[in-house]
């Protein structure tokens, strides 16, 4: 069966909305990194091969990683959740 074109299915083109979806979209893969290097980081931390010194800069690092990522959210007015995309019967992204 054939089905008429629906008029109110158009994509809404409007810029703030645009750019917001892409901010969104970019910020959820910076996430979605920042999550795997910390899982790697702590799997060197546990498996005993760094150096205290290195630990030390290590947990440096992450603790910035994690205030940048603040100050972005803050800055595109996002929150946690809307990092959290829904993959369908896969559940939730992070």
């Amino acid at each position: 069966m054939h089905q008429g074109h629906q008029t109110n299915s158009q994509i809404n083109i409007d810029p703030d909305n645009a750019q917001q979806g892409l901010a969104q979209l970019v910020m959820t893969v910076i996430e979605l990194l920042r999550q795997t290097i910390e899982r790697q980081a702590m799997r060197r931390v546990e498996g005993g091969t760094l150096t205290d010194e290195q630990v030390e800069q290590l947990g440096v690092a992450l603790m910035n990683l994690e205030e940048k990522m603040e100050d972005l959210k803050e800055i595109f007015d996002l929150k946690e959740e809307d990092l959290n995309i829904d993959l369908g019967p896969l559940g939730n992204l992070l």
